[in-house]
């Protein structure tokens, strides 16, 4: 099982694995960050996550997730808080991030 120290090492590790594409949430789903794509729950996969804790203070703790779709040919990053922080989503994404 992969593990990695900090956030931005397991970006650089991840982006020399394929993960290219920088990802953003959206209510129903996630949005590459250029704007040319926008995928539902059902159009993606979470293939790895990371949670990173810095000090246990609540604003220093994320999630990555490997995410890949296989319709689309395509693989990328998305970064988001969890905790307090986390944005407000649908049912149908949170389940698919958990």
């Amino acid at each position: 099982m992969e593990s990695y120290e900090t956030l931005s090492v397991a970006i650089a590790a991840l982006k020399k694995q394929g993960y290219t594409i920088d990802f953003n949430l959206k209510k129903n789903g996630i949005i590459c960050s250029e704007g040319k794509h926008n995928f539902s729950p059902s159009e993606f996969e979470i293939d790895k996550s990371f949670r990173f804790d810095v000090n246990e203070d609540p604003s220093d703790q994320s999630v990555l997730y490997a995410i890949s779709s296989h319709d689309h040919k395509i693989k990328g990053l998305l970064v988001n808080g969890y905790g307090i922080y986390s944005d407000t989503l649908t049912n149908e994404l949170l389940d698919k991030l958990k």
